[in-house]
């Protein structure tokens, strides 16, 4: 998910978050056990934003390169028309990306062969009402596809709204729904979260300081209904709503304006939150046994582990930004690469350092973990792979593509796809890596 870095120099919104807070339960009872209704991802493919298991690790076994350049264990590579900073959805034979020609002012949905690259198809969703600026390391397709396995979901913004299209496989639109307004005037840097697959619904998320604020709503997947919406504080944030079955239920999880906050994801209804992270969020929560983890932000920095059991403790914190990329937590640890190119290993259970390293560059995509290696490349196409080891940093592999990277790696079938753009002939040119063992 790309997204944005909100420079030191504004002032932040102060708008109180008790409306919020006064909503959600106070009883830690209210998280009785439920039913999973969580949409399982079908083997080999990487269907929606963060992956199969929604928190950035591959399905286990990927038997996957380290290696590799623009001449070695390069299965195909192929142009991407427009610009955008959605990551690759791959779902079947085909892989979908999102995309803006930005001087024409259309976003569009692309697909490809999976096995030789080939462009099959562009779909244009929307022309015209692209907001007048954005942030320069946003664009106007950042969201990633999600795909249910029978139809894929996008989400837009434009004409100051939020646009949610569903498209057939093949590229023909079923319905198109306009879900809310979207329109900030303080922090004028664009729209980033990606939809969400919960059972029959899609849910997406958009947070801004406007008077009426933000919002959460999920739509029908068949028909683009209203199932449910909740009304989010005044703020400003980026981050994508995320679902996983902890604590007992299934639990619909977000970052951003002050809080972190759980939602019943059938019906939109706050189970708890806390005060923590900060104001902007662009990271996307992971979680593992009964504890969640955030991290951001702007205007302050702070990485937090929280037990999501409705107890609100918040478990261990530190004054580390991970801004606009996601963390990743495995066999209980969690890694982190933040903004300034610093690499972390925390202790899951109580924040304890592990060790930390510098890496060089800016960092803004979120990390992929396969077969017991971290991926993660900087804002200039260097991908960094590292062992997951809580013991020490070692680094297996430097890899260079192209000279700006903003979408994060998807692993499946024992595949890397991965989004660069190269600007050294003097004209930008996005391009789709398939890296593959020769």
């Amino acid at each position: 998910m790309r997204i944005l870095h909100l420079s030191a120099a504004l002032f932040l919104l102060n708008f109180a978050t008790q409306q919020v807070l006064a909503e959600t339960p106070q009883d830690e009872s209210e998280l009785s056990v439920q039913r999973v209704s969580i949409t399982k991802a079908a083997s080999g493919d990487w269907p929606w934003w963060r992956g199969p298991n929604r928190n950035g690790t591959a399905e286990e076994g990927q038997q996957v390169p380290v290696r590799w350049n623009a001449s070695t264990n390069i299965v195909w590579r192929t142009p991407v028309p427009g610009r955008g900073h959605s990551s690759p959805t791959v779902v079947g034979n085909r892989v979908y990306l999102t995309s803006a020609a930005e001087q024409q002012q259309i976003q569009a949905v692309v697909a490809f062969d999976r096995n030789s690259g080939k462009q099959l198809w562009l779909t244009h969703v929307s022309k015209g009402g692209f907001a007048e600026s954005i942030h320069r390391k946003n664009t106007y397709a950042t969201g990633t596809v999600a795909s249910n396995g029978e139809r894929i979901f996008v989400a837009f913004c434009n004409r100051e709204t939020i646009q949610v299209t569903a498209l057939t496989l093949d590229g023909k639109q079923i319905w198109q729904k306009r879900v809310g307004r979207f329109n900030p005037q303080q922090y004028k840097y664009g729209y980033a979260p990606s939809p969400l697959i919960y059972g029959s619904s899609v849910i997406v998320a958009a947070d801004y300081e406007a008077e009426q604020g933000g919002f959460i709503v999920a739509i029908d997947q068949e028909t683009g209904d209203e199932i449910w919406r909740h009304k989010r504080p005044t703020k400003l944030s980026f981050s994508s709503p995320m679902v996983g079955h902890v604590a007992g239920r299934d639990q619909l999880f977000i970052s951003g304006c002050d809080l972190v906050a759980s939602f019943d994801p059938e019906s939109g209804e706050p189970l708890w939150s806390v005060p923590a992270t900060t104001m902007a969020t662009a990271g996307t929560m992971v979680w593992e046994g009964d504890l969640v983890f955030a991290s951001g932000g702007y205007p302050t920095a702070g990485t937090f582990a929280i037990r999501a059991d409705g107890s609100r403790e918040i478990v261990w914190q530190n004054n580390q930004k991970c801004y606009e990329q996601s963390l990743l937590v495995s066999k209980g640890y969690v890694y982190a690469v933040t903004d300034q190119g610093v690499a972390y290993c925390w202790r899951a259970a109580d924040g304890t350092e592990m060790w930390r390293t510098r890496l060089r560059g800016l960092f803004s995509v979120s990390p992929t973990l396969a077969n017991g290696n971290i991926y993660v490349s900087n804002e200039t196409g260097t991908m960094y792979v590292f062992k997951e080891n809580p013991e020490k940093f070692e680094l297996v592999a430097q890899n260079q593509l192209g000279d700006e990277s903003f979408a994060s790696p998807s692993i499946c079938g024992d595949r890397i796809y991965l989004r660069v753009a190269d600007s050294r002939s003097g004209q930008r040119q996005e391009s789709l890596y398939c890296i593959g063992s020769e």
